[in-house]
């Protein structure tokens, strides 16, 4: 019913999985309202301010961007954003002294396992929820994704790739902290042998290992020794990321996200067609008042200009 906020402080470090960086980053609680800020320490001395809101967001194919990629701006948020979307906090600055997150081990494990040990608290204002109204999708390159109205907040990914190690995968689930958890969080990022060399060459993937990332051979084998956590790994790890993909729209969202083939772009054309489309959602609140837990509580419209999410 209400808005949260982490209960202490939180430190992660490690290396930019793209650019191969050292960085640090902490999560600190937040007031009211302030949702997720990045609180970027440039080289210039200053602290620039970056919301995580699609209005902020670039379309970028290998990783989730806000701010703007020729000055300030941070990368790779989508394992962070979606940690703290399935862990229920609204509110927090994320202080952090390079412009990519730390990759640690690939998906959203150790963030999940530091905001579970600082705890999540209660604050005194309610939240409140983007309801999807109305279906709204789009298509690119043959990859498709879609909103429609639900009564919880789900994810439907599908994947379909020709290399055998993967095929087509489905992943469905509502999305709760402990089916995140149990399900997508332990879900690594995962690449190509064949890309590896055209990725070097353009500047990404200096920071990927064995150790952050699934790694498959021209052959379609599972390069790492250990071989997968989970059998669909792949999938999961694509739903983990249109869940932080997802949090950008600055609102938790009451609706069905199905995607198929999609990707970091194909979930923000997604999310901004929604949020265009004024019609196709309507901004709720859960009431404070006692209500009968065996039912669903019922959602009270609000006015959407005072509390609407940011868009383009």
């Amino acid at each position: 019913m209400f808005q949260q906020t982490i209960a202490s402080r939180v430190d992660f470090a490690g290396v930019g999985v793209h650019s191969g960086l050292p960085v640090r980053l902490a999560l600190l609680p937040a007031e009211v309202d302030t949702g997720i800020v990045f609180h970027l320490f440039g080289q210039d001395g200053l602290v620039h301010e970056i919301a995580a809101v699609s209005a902020n967001s670039a379309l970028t194919d290998l990783s989730t961007v806000v701010g703007d990629p020729a000055g300030s701006s941070v990368s790779t948020i989508e394992h962070l954003m979606a940690a703290l979307y399935a862990m229920g906090v609204d509110n927090v600055v994320v202080r952090i002294d390079a412009r990519e997150t730390p990759i640690l081990d690939g998906c959203s494990a150790e963030y999940v396992r530091g905001i579970a040990e600082a705890g999540v608290v209660a604050q005194a204002s309610r939240r409140r929820y983007l309801r999807v109204l109305k279906p709204v999708s789009v298509e690119s390159g043959g990859a498709r994704a879609e909103y429609r109205p639900y009564a919880g907040t789900r994810f439907e990914v599908e994947i379909d790739f020709a290399n055998p190690a993967i095929g087509r995968q489905l992943y469905c689930g509502d999305l709760t902290a402990s089916r995140f958890t149990r399900d997508l969080a332990r879900a690594r990022t995962f690449g190509f042998m064949a890309d590896v060399e055209r990725l070097w060459a353009a500047g990404y993937a200096l920071g990927s290992s064995l150790d952050n990332s699934v790694v498959l051979s021209d052959d379609g084998g599972v390069v790492n020794p250990e071989g997968l956590r989970f059998a669909d790994e792949f999938v999961r790890h694509k739903a983990l990321d249109a869940v932080g993909d997802q949090a950008l729209a600055g609102l938790r969202i009451l609706g069905c996200y199905r995607s198929y083939r999609g990707g970091h772009r194909l979930n923000a054309l997604a999310l901004r067609a929604l949020l265009a489309d004024r019609k196709a959602y309507e901004i709720v609140e859960m009431p404070s008042r006692r209500v009968d837990p065996v039912r669903h509580a019922p959602l009270v419209a609000v006015a959407a200009p005072a509390f609407g999410p940011q868009v383009l």
